[in-house]
């Protein structure tokens, strides 16, 4: 057997998503350099080794870099030059840096997949408010910021002309309104050597005014034919960028069966969450494993299962308390997930409960429960 010293991993955010990677890591005694500028961030006290700073500064993302052997994100809001330097000079970079770049722009992912014939909505670039205004045959129609949109940011529904005050003024797009069946997200994962391994989709509901995944259901409730088109998507995209490592793509089923890609996100993701205990690889040692160039793990769901996102309330800033936690603990198949984040805000992702049940009706009437069960407020 081949023997190597193990390779340190940097990892670009140090969030709750970074957090869930060391908690896999430290399985495989995988050593992780996280970079945050948050000096609380959920990762500051479990990383091997921990840097405060800048994740846009050229000089402290390449410096971090320079320690690590293989570097990765969490987050695609990251100074991609450091990171395009890093790889000229030998440095692993996965997903690598123009992905990440094409990736940070609305546009640029919208333009990518027309000119890749990948199926998605309609839509129209714009520079300002004014040039969404002059769109009002395309409308109803969702505009987009192109850049530095996250967690529902950045994205405004304009039904009719009254809605254009709401309208970005700023480089975006208008895509067309989809009058979807459902939205699913499928995540597909590549490593160096080109193995890739696809999960089942999963099917999300969204929080109607903080455009937020509020449940997750997994398995999604789709005949065999679109499960099979989803899964063949999400493997085109990530074929067609040729990337490494971990890619979540989100679709849209519309109410004549056809399947539209929505977004992309090139690492661990909210759809991905119930993998932890409801797969047998959860989407976190998956990620590690494509960008280690490790081998690929098993994707199949155990059971199925369902993810209730645990949001700060309303009306409530300041030092988080959990309420109903024992309550919930109580009950079989209930997983909790907390994300060691000390402030809540209304609607922060603080955490986030796996279900497991042998029926999915079943699981739809206990995520319920639980959700107005367990309470973040301060």
């Amino acid at each position: 057997m081949e023997a190597s010293k193990s390779k340190v991993l940097g990892v670009l955010g140090g969030g709750q998503l970074g957090r869930m990677l060391i908690q896999s890591a430290i399985n495989y005694n995988q050593d992780i350099y996280i970079l945050d500028p948050d000096p609380q961030a959920p990762c500051s006290e479990i990383a091997q080794k921990f840097v405060c700073g800048s994740l846009k500064d050229f000089d402290t993302v390449y410096a971090f870099g320079k320690d690590c052997d293989v570097i990765t994100v969490e987050i695609e809001s990251v100074n991609t030059e450091a990171l395009e330097k890093l790889e000229s000079e030998g440095k692993k970079v996965f997903p690598q840096p123009h992905i990440i770049r094409l990736i940070q722009d609305k546009r640029e992912q919208k333009q990518f997949y027309k000119n890749s014939g990948i199926p998605t909505a309609d839509f129209i670039l714009t520079a300002s408010q004014a040039e969404v205004m002059a769109q009002s045959d395309f409308l109803p129609a969702v505009n987009k910021l192109g850049k530095d949109g996250y967690d529902g940011r950045g994205v405004q529904v304009l039904r009719n002309e009254g809605d254009f005050d709401k309208a970005f003024d700023a480089p975006g797009l208008l895509e067309k309104l989809i009058d979807f069946d459902r939205e699913i997200a499928v995540i597909v994962a590549r490593n160096e050597k080109g193995d890739l391994k696809i999960y089942p989709s999963v099917e999300c509901a969204f929080h109607p005014t903080a455009n937020l995944v509020e449940f997750l259901f997994a398995p999604a409730e789709i005949n065999s034919q679109l499960e099979e088109r989803a899964q063949e998507i999400a493997k085109e995209v990530i074929l067609k960028l040729d990337m490494v490592g971990l890619l979540a793509v989100e679709m849209f089923v519309t109410k004549e069966g056809e399947i539209l890609v929505n977004e992309i996100a090139p690492r661990p993701h909210n759809s991905g969450h119930h993998t932890i205990e409801a797969n047998f690889t959860s989407q976190f040692e998956q990620h590690l494993r494509a960008v280690m160039n490790w081998p690929l793990g098993d994707t199949r769901l155990r059971c199925p299962a369902a993810m209730i996102n645990l949001l700060g309330e309303e009306g409530f800033t300041g030092e988080a308390i959990v309420e109903g936690k024992e309550e919930a603990m109580s009950e079989q198949g209930v997983y909790i997930h907390l994300y060691g984040k000390k402030i809540t805000k209304p609607f922060r992702k603080m955490g986030h409960v796996t279900l497991l049940d042998q029926s999915l009706e079943q699981l739809k009437v206990r995520a319920n429960r639980i959700k107005n069960l367990i309470k973040i407020k301060s």
